[in-house]
C-alpha cells in the first residue's frame, strides 16, 4: 500500500506545474486506492492418538511418513491445530487405556507446522496431575502453543482462551473436555471442562479480545455417526456466547454437521492418526476454514471445507502409519486390500 501511495506522489511531483494542478483538482476518488481483503486459513485435524503401536512403529521407522501426504496443508495454513489426546508424562510410553506418549511425538507434529495444540480431552490426566504437569512442562520449554490446560491462575488466564494474531486477525481459540479417563484430586494444574459456568467467563473473554472466536469441544459419543441432542444444545449456547465456528473431537468417527443461526457446527472430525481397526474410525476428516478480512469490517468466513482422509497401517502405504486424502491413487497402495477397505467405508458411510 505504501509503495503505491508514493508512486502517485513522486508522479505528481515530476509533472509541470499546470498538470500538476489539473491533476490536483479531480475529484478525490481518483486518487483513492481502497484496501484489499487479506485471507487467514485455518486448518483443523481431529484426534493425533499414540497407541503403543503408533509409538513402536515410530521408533522402528520415525514419524516422517504419518502426515507426510497432508502436510502441504498444515504448514500452509496461516493456523494449523489438532487435538493431541495423550499425555507427555514420560517413559514407559503406553497405550490404550493410559496413554503416554513420546515427547518425539510432540517435536514432529511441531516440526511439521501444527500450531497450536488442543489439550483438553479425555487422556490428559492418564497418568495423574505429575503427567499433566510433565506435559504443560514438555510443551513450554519447546515454545509449542496450547489450551485446554492450565498450570496456574495466572496462566489460565493467557491460555484460555489462547489469543493468537494472524496477519492482523485476532483469534481466540477455546479447548475444553466432556470429562477426563482420571480425576486430577487438586485444583492446578487444571483441565478445561464442559460446564456453562465455568466456560461463560471464557467465552466473554474471547468476545472481548478477539476478531474471530473458534470453540474446540471434546464432546459426544464414541463411534456414533450423528451428533447427540446434548452436543447441540451445547452448540447451540456456545454460538449465543459468541462463537463463530465450533470444530468437535472425540467420537474418533467422523459425525454429521450443521449451520445454526449462520454459524458452522463441525461435530466431530473423527481421528487424524490412530491403531483402531474398526473401518469407520479409520475414514476420518480435516477442515479448512478462510476468514476473510476486509479493513473496518467484521471478518467473514467462508463456507468450511472438509476433506475426507484415511489412515493407514504400517505397510499398506508406507512402512509405517500414513494418513492419505480418499483420493489417493490405487497404484501408491502396496495393500490393494486396504484400499478396498477404503473405497467400500466412503460408499457404505
Amino acid at each position: 500500500m505504501k509503495a503505491r501511495l508514493l508512486t502517485v506522489v513522486m508522479l505528481l511531483a515530476a509533472l509541470p506545474a499546470a498538470a500538476q494542478q489539473h491533476w490536483l483538482t479531480l475529484p478525490k476518488e481518483y486518487l483513492r486506492i481502497t484496501p484489499k481483503a487479506d485471507t487467514v486459513t485455518i486448518y483443523a485435524l481431529g484426534d493425533i492418538m499414540s497407541h503403543q503401536a503408533v509409538s513402536k512403529s515410530a521408533g522402528e521407522h520415525g514419524y516422517s511418513s504419518f502426515f507426510k501426504y497432508i502436510e502441504d496443508r498444515i504448514r500452509e495454513a496461516d493456523v494449523a491445530v489438532g487435538n493431541m489426546e495423550f499425555p507427555l508424562a514420560g517413559k514407559p510410553y503406553t497405550g490404550y487405556p493410559a496413554f503416554s506418549g513420546p515427547d518425539s511425538y510432540a517435536d514432529y507434529l511441531w516440526d511439521i507446522g501444527l500450531d497450536v495444540f488442543l489439550t483438553a480431552n479425555n487422556h490428559i490426566l492418564d497418568k495423574g496431575s505429575a503427567g499433566l504437569t510433565r506435559t504443560i512442562r514438555q510443551l513450554e520449554d519447546r515454545g509449542i502453543l496450547y489450551t485446554g490446560i492450565a498450570a496456574d491462575e495466572r496462566a489460565d488466564t493467557l491460555l484460555n482462551p489462547l489469543i493468537i494474531s494472524s496477519k492482523g486477525l485476532r483469534i481466540a481459540i477455546v479447548n475444553f473436555t466432556y470429562g477426563t479417563n482420571l480425576g486430577s484430586g487438586q485444583a492446578w494444574p487444571k483441565v478445561h471442562y464442559l460446564r456453562k459456568e465455568a466456560l461463560a467467563p471464557v467465552m466473554e473473554r474471547a468476545r472481548r479480545k478477539a476478531d474471530l472466536v473458534l470453540v474446540f469441544p471434546h464432546w459426544g459419543v464414541e463411534y456414533d455417526r450423528v451428533h447427540s441432542a446434548r452436543q447441540e444444545e451445547m452448540a447451540r449456547w456456545l454460538i449465543q456466547e459468541g462463537a463463530d465456528a465450533i470444530i468437535g473431537a472425540h467420537p474418533h468417527v467422523v459425525q454429521d454437521t450443521q449451520v445454526i443461526d449462520g454459524v458452522p457446527v463441525i461435530y466431530s472430525l473423527g481421528n487424524a492418526l490412530s491403531n483402531q481397526n474398526d473401518l469407520a474410525a479409520r475414514l476420518e476428516a480435516a477442515l479448512t476454514l478462510k476468514a476473510v478480512v476486509r479493513w473496518g469490517e467484521k471478518p467473514t468466513l467462508e463456507a468450511p471445507r472438509l476433506e475426507l482422509l484415511w489412515c493407514t497401517k504400517p505397510g499398506m502405504v508406507e512402512p509405517s502409519y500414513a494418513t492419505v486424502p480418499v483420493t489417493l491413487p490405487e497404484s501408491c497402495w502396496k495393500d490393494a486390500g486396504d484400499y478396498r477397505h477404503m473405497k467400500e467405508t466412503l460408499e457404505r458411510l
